[in-house]
């Protein structure tokens, strides 16, 4: 699509905007030359009637006979109006805060909860928010709402409580596209709570405690087969060597003796426990042979 080529909402705005440059007619200014004069002829009383006050993070938007007097608003400072002809304006142009309240939603995996929220946003084009919508903040903060409830609509409820960041994004990116038109630029989208049935937090909760276990469960059976094959090796190498397991057991009566137990276990080689058990195995068959 060619680049010159405006869309039907820009030509719209445009032509709002740009109707200051429509003429007023030959009865229009003529009540405009008496209003210039009337303020002439009451002067110096009439100073304190034309001039007015804005504020720095205000912006007057003037109709004259009807019409937008010009593409940008005037101000901050002082301005002249005319009497009887003119009509101002003001638009606050500071940061507005929007709370949301909270929302019944039903998710994508049919779980019902309530989310809210808050927008951040402000005018950037104070013509474009008087001419283009009646009351500019409602329809924000309406707009918010749907938004809203259509986004989270169609995810699901560990989306919604993972992706927090995303949706938010998301949402800000619709209200922008949307309220352009009004002259809105949207700051930031938070949301801020996602609350959920009490019933289905215990589930959650007994969910994740099961899972845990199970965890834990696979971490013990593991570190068991491991400790199992380490022992396995380790009864290789001793077998391999009569005097290693002897130092083993002198070693372990050296850890007993220094925790300071009153029982003290001494362990006995294995020969002599084989060969007591072949004595009492002689003795048990000549016991039957008699």
């Amino acid at each position: 699509m060619d680049a010159g080529v405006s869309s039907p909402e820009k030509q719209d705005k445009q032509n709002l905007i740009e109707a200051h440059s429509k003429t007023i007619g030959a009865c229009g200014w003529f009540l405009v030359f008496l209003s210039f004069l009337l303020v002439v002829i009451t002067f110096p009383f009439s100073i304190w009637m034309c001039l007015k006050i804005v504020k720095e993070y205000e912006r007057a938007v003037v109709f004259r006979l009807g019409r937008i007097q010009a593409k940008k608003a005037k101000g901050p400072g002082l301005i002249l109006v005319l009497p009887c002809v003119d009509v101002f304006v003001k638009v606050d142009l500071r940061t507005v805060t929007c709370n949301i309240p909270p929302q019944e939603i039903l998710t994508r995996d049919s779980v019902t909860t309530q989310v809210d929220g808050v927008v951040y946003y402000r005018i950037h084009s104070a013509v474009s928010a008087v001419a283009n919508v009646t009351d500019v903040h409602q329809a924000t903060f309406l707009l918010a709402q749907t938004t809203l409830r259509n986004v989270l609509g169609t995810q699901t409820l560990s989306q919604i409580l993972a992706g927090r960041e995303v949706i938010a994004h998301s949402i800000q990116t619709i209200l922008h596209d949307a309220t352009e038109l009004w002259g809105i630029q949207v700051a930031r989208v938070e949301i801020k709570d996602v609350r959920i049935p009490l019933q289905l937090q215990r589930s959650m909760a007994a969910e994740a405690e099961a899972t845990r276990e199970a965890r834990a469960k696979v971490l013990a059976a593991e570190g068991e087969m491991n400790a199992s094959k380490s022992l396995k090796s380790a009864s290789l190498v001793l077998s391999e060597s009569p005097v290693a397991l002897q130092l083993r057991y002198l070693q372990t009566l050296a850890t007993v003796a220094t925790e300071k137990n009153s029982t003290i276990v001494f362990p006995l080689p294995m020969n002599i426990l084989e060969g007591i058990g072949n004595i009492s195995h002689h003795d048990h068959k000549k016991k039957v042979e008699r």
